[in-house]
C-alpha cells in the first residue's frame, strides 16, 4: 500500500478529517464516501477504477488492476464539522505564539526559545494553555520564580486556547497535497506533535 494519507470531505466539502489511503478506500468501496478529483467530481469505487492510470500518477495495487491513489474523499452521509480541542503540546504552543517571547516581542528560532510558566509551579501555576507563553531565554532567565508583576515585565497578550485547525491531525511527516489547498488554509499548518499533557 501506497504512503501517505487522504482528506476526508463532509458532504459540504468541509474537511474532516485525514485518514489512511486504504482506510479511504474502504470507505469508498462500501459506498459510504466518493472519491472527489481536481475538478471536483465525484466518483464511486466502480468509477474511479475504470479510469486510465498513467504512469505519472500515483498509484495503488488491487487484486485485479491497479487505481490511482484517491487523495481526497466525501462522505455520503455526514454533513457535520465535528467540535474538537487543540492539542495542548510544545509544538502548538510555538505555533500559537508564532515562535515569539511574549514578553520581549522578538522572534526567535525554535532551538533559541522555550516554554515559560506565567505564574510559576512553584506559586501554584498549572501547565495548561492559559498559563503558558514562549519566552526567549534572556527573559525567562529575568523573570525567574517570579510572576511576570513581581518581575517588572509585561506579557504581550495573555494566553489562551487556540482554535482547532484540521492540520493537528497530520504528522510533520505527512505531505500536505496540492489537491488539499483548496479545501484547507496552508497557513493552518500546524497542529501536531506529542501532548504535553498525559
Amino acid at each position: 500500500m501506497i504512503e501517505g494519507s487522504t482528506l476526508v470531505l463532509n458532504r459540504s466539502y468541509v474537511p474532516v478529517h485525514v485518514t489512511s489511503i486504504k482506510r479511504a478506500i474502504c470507505l469508498v468501496f462500501k459506498g459510504l464516501a466518493k472519491i472527489v478529483d481536481q475538478q471536483y467530481q465525484v466518483y464511486d469505487f466502480k468509477s474511479w477504477s475504470e479510469l486510465s492510470v498513467s504512469k505519472n500518477d500515483e498509484q495503488v495495487s488491487m487484486t485485479e488492476k491497479v487505481i490511482r491513489v484517491p487523495r481526497v474523499i466525501m462522505l455520503q452521509c455526514y454533513n457535520k464539522v465535528p467540535r474538537r480541542n487543540v492539542r495542548f503540546s510544545r509544538e502548538n504552543i510555538y505555533l500559537r505564539d508564532n515562535n515569539t517571547c511574549q514578553y520581549c516581542g522578538h522572534a526567535f528560532k525554535r532551538q533559541n526559545i522555550n516554554i515559560d510558566h506565567v505564574i510559576p509551579l512553584s506559586q501554584g501555576g498549572e501547565t495548561d494553555w492559559t498559563n503558558v507563553v514562549c519566552s526567549c531565554i534572556a527573559c525567562n532567565s529575568k523573570k525567574g520564580g517570579r510572576t511576570p508583576q513581581q518581575a517588572g515585565m509585561t506579557l504581550l497578550r495573555r494566553p489562551a486556547v487556540p482554535q482547532y485547525s484540521l492540520f493537528m491531525e497530520i504528522s510533520p511527516k505527512d505531505r500536505l497535497y496540492d489537491l488539499w489547498h483548496v479545501y484547507m488554509n496552508p497557513v493552518d499548518f500546524a497542529y501536531w506533535n506529542l501532548d504535553l499533557k498525559k
